[in-house]
């Protein structure tokens, strides 16, 4: 039996969340520093109901390595 391999491309808004201490922000300015984007070190939750499918494909799933030498 084939397999295949299905992909959605999703939007979807989420809420990036960290505890820093008041060293790590520039009340001046309103500069987050080193935190501005979102990385690893942020906890993320989805909003529910806020995704989207943009796109969905499948593609028959080979196993084997294609190698063209």
């Amino acid at each position: 039996m084939s397999k295949y391999l299905i992909r959605h491309w999703i939007s979807a808004d989420f809420i990036a969340e960290k505890i820093v201490d008041e060293s790590e922000i520039e009340f001046e300015k309103n500069n987050l520093k080193y935190n501005s984007i979102p990385d690893g070190t942020f906890s993320f939750t989805m909003v529910k109901q806020s995704n989207s499918i943009n796109r969905s494909t499948y593609e028959l799933y080979d196993t084997n390595i294609r190698d063209s030498s």
